[in-house]
């Protein structure tokens, strides 16, 4: 049983009033994807848009089936809160507040100002949108009382205590896809508010995070916050009268999806347009227009790149896939007119009649992303602090130019891929622009060996085996071999 806040599909209307299902949008939906290919699963989501909650009331708000595209069924359960809650809940709790958190983007001399508002919204928001989450994953468990629960990030920490409250029997894991900060960051919360969300993480059998540095933070924060008993050797928290097992398992992405994307026709003429563009160095980066993806100090390094290197102006381009995300936040939303203020400031300085130094395109065009992937030089991947980040994994999977990953040291993929990237600061922009130029000037063999070695591992600890790591803990725990 998955339970998260997006599901596999969205539900629209066409311009002729034909319903339209699409594949589900963000990383962690495109990861568990192969997860309904290969097991008996119903999932649990919020209803998002009008569509989704017209669906959801034409099977009053039970579970129905769903056909994935690769043609395997499931149960979809589509939970459509109350919209205020929901609003208060995502835009106010979820994203401002926990996602700003966890990946350190607040400069606390000057934010956050934690005033009533989210004290209201946590109560009136947040809170209620975990219980509507809860409430569905008992029902479920009504019907498949022997099914392990699988919780999914950020948007659900109070839901395993509240299933728990009712079905102390059931079997759950709750996967944070998100960094875990160290414990003096939760101190920015009230105590009551990062008690809550530890408490609930800890009502979980299980609790995993893609790297130990993540793990390890969390055992540490449930020591601080909560006073909690942890065995740091085996990963085992005892809290409550319970214990929860804390692991780590990087995600993986599905190779065989990528092989078969790179030569989709509609790829193939994206990089036709790539390269008929192209100069003779390509730099790429591949991004939510999101705060913590760090865009404006990217483009700004690759400013000084340009300044300390002008022998390459003309030699080289940046090209910036953009997918706009979560612009009903004001902070999401200034930080788009940011990234676009910045490229055009680069532009005016440096750009001379027939080549532009920043191509910046903003939209939502996965088959453009693949096509650009196979057409890089330099990869350039340096979020601020990232949970784990896919495009670090995806982009060498397709790569035909021996290209170069140049990779954020806060990144979570850094902990299994940093041996074969260049390892950048992401707050250090003359340190990336040195990486940059040392990636267009890499020998041509260490560039290969650097490409092959990271595809090989990227194909060795795929999705399956992701997902296989998952299922082994639940048995692990089961079968009563954590005590």
């Amino acid at each position: 049983m998955v339970v998260s806040n997006r599901g596999p599909v969205s539900y629209a209307r066409s311009p002729e009033g034909e319903r339209l299902v699409r594949r589900g949008g963000g990383g962690l939906v495109t990861a568990l994807r192969s997860l309904v290919a290969h097991h008996d699963v119903t999932w649990i989501a919020s209803a998002m848009s009008e569509e989704d909650r017209l669906v959801a009331e034409e099977h009053a708000g039970e579970a129905f089936e769903e056909t994935a595209r690769d043609g395997s069924s499931y149960r979809l359960r589509l939970v459509a809160h109350d919209p205020s809650a929901y609003d208060w809940h995502y835009n106010v709790v979820a994203n401002p507040t926990l996602w700003f958190l966890q990946h350190y983007l607040w400069g606390l001399p000057y934010t956050p100002d934690l005033d009533l508002g989210l004290h209201n919204a946590w109560s009136n928001g947040y809170l209620p949108v975990n219980e509507g989450f809860a409430a569905a994953t008992v029902a479920e468990l009504e019907l498949e009382p022997h099914a392990s629960v699988f919780f999914h990030d950020y948007h659900l920490y109070l839901a395993p205590r509240l299933v728990r409250e009712q079905r102390p029997d059931a079997l759950t894991t709750h996967f944070v896809h998100v960094p875990w900060p160290q414990s003096d960051y939760w101190h920015v919360l009230p105590e009551h508010l990062r008690r809550k969300i530890h408490q609930g993480l800890l009502a979980n059998d299980i609790v995993g995070f893609h790297t130990r540095r993540w793990r390890r933070n969390f055992l540490r924060s449930c020591e601080d916050v909560l006073g909690a008993e942890v065995d740091y050797a085996r990963g085992v928290v005892r809290h409550g009268g319970r214990h929860t097992l804390v692991t780590s398992h990087p995600i993986g992405i599905d190779p065989l999806e990528f092989d078969e994307l790179k030569d989709d026709p509609r790829v193939l003429e994206y990089e036709r347009l790539i390269v008929e563009r192209r100069p003779e160095f390509l730099v790429l980066r591949v991004d939510r227009t999101d705060p913590s993806k760090n865009v404006v100090r990217g483009f700004r390094a690759f400013a000084f790149f340009l300044d300390v290197h002008p022998e390459l102006h003309g030699r080289v381009t940046m090209l910036a896939l953009l997918d706009p995300s979560r612009q009903d936040i004001p902070e999401y939303s200034e930080y788009l007119a940011a990234i676009q203020r910045e490229a055009r400031i680069v532009n005016d300085r440096f750009q001379r009649e027939g080549w532009q130094p920043i191509d910046l395109q903003i939209a939502d065009n996965f088959l453009q992303s693949v096509a650009a992937y196979k057409q890089y030089d330099a990869l350039l991947v340096n979020p601020i602090f990232d949970g784990l980040n896919l495009v670090s994994k995806e982009a060498p999977l397709v790569n035909g130019r021996d290209g170069v990953l140049i990779l954020s040291e806060n990144a979570g993929s850094h902990e299994e891929l940093g041996r074969w990237a260049l390892t950048v600061n992401p707050l250090d922009l003359y340190g990336q622009a040195q990486a940059i130029h040392a990636a267009l000037t890499m020998p041509a063999e260490e560039r290969r060996a650097r490409l092959e070695a990271t595809c090989a591992h990227v194909r060795a600890r795929d999705l399956a085996s992701w997902i296989a790591a998952q299922l082994e803990d639940l048995d692990r725990f089961s079968a009563s071999l954590v005590v």
